[in-house]
């Protein structure tokens, strides 16, 4: 990072670590890969059912780096309690905000986990009765199946809402001239954006390493599942 020396100060401030950024778009490309396949139907279902197992396993890789991931990954540093959210709301400092999530969008990044890891969750024991099911469908009762495949699509409307509220809020915060995506993508926020001496996240080669492995871990687990999906008889 290059420092200024007239003024000593950072010109830019790494905000979003690699894991946390390569998180974002691939979760994104997975929600919307599953929308897409859902909708065109037939044997695109297998990539359907693949984008979803993809897409928990991202979720469980986010829920763990937000308790070893870097500064700004971490729920310690976003999750705000009710004193928290009503000094964001009331604008105490709405000119030189702290570095990532604010009050309210670190409750929408929890629920936004909560409704699409609930989402893929349920897939796993879905079933149309036709010629689709979830790689576990078959290790629980009829019953238990329908349950599922009802909060299946049921959660589908409320993901679909989100992605849309999602994309109205970047909007937003564009057009009041704060733009969300380009840190996404660099990593980096202009520190005449943040407040002063903001540090930077922690985004080295270890930490990278880190994650590297959890992910994984956990590609191997869904790698298992889509396995153990393809070995079960057909229902058809």
């Amino acid at each position: 990072m290059i420092t200024n020396k007239k003024t000593n100060q950072k010109p830019v401030v790494r905000v979003w670590d690699l894991p946390t950024r390569l998180f974002h778009w691939a979760l994104a490309t997975c929600v919307i890969g599953a929308i897409i396949t859902v909708n065109v139907g037939g044997l695109y279902m297998e990539w359907h059912i693949r984008f979803g197992i993809a897409a928990l396993c991202l979720v469980i890789f986010r829920i763990v780096w937000g308790f070893i991931g870097s500064r700004y990954a971490r729920f310690t540093q976003f999750v705000k309690g009710p004193k928290g959210i009503f000094a964001y709301l009331k604008g105490s400092n709405p000119s030189k905000p702290d570095a990532g999530h604010n009050a309210i969008g670190g409750w929408s990044v929890m629920f936004m986990l909560g409704v699409i890891g609930a989402q893929a969750f349920t897939g796993l024991f879905s079933t149309d009765d036709i010629m689709t099911q979830g790689p576990l469908n078959a290790y629980v009762s009829n019953a238990t199946a329908e349950t599922f495949t009802s909060f299946h699509h049921l959660l589908s409307n409320a993901v679909i809402a989100l992605i849309v509220v999602h994309l109205l809020a970047i909007t937003i915060y564009a057009l009041r001239g704060k733009r969300l995506v380009p840190p996404m993508i660099t990593g980096n926020v202009q520190s005449s954006e943040l407040a002063p001496n903001t540090p930077s996240a922690q985004d080295d080669i270890k930490h990278r390493m880190l994650a590297f492995v959890l992910i994984s871990v956990l590609c191997a687990g869904g790698v298992y599942l889509w396995v153990l999906g393809n070995a079960l008889p057909a229902s058809f």
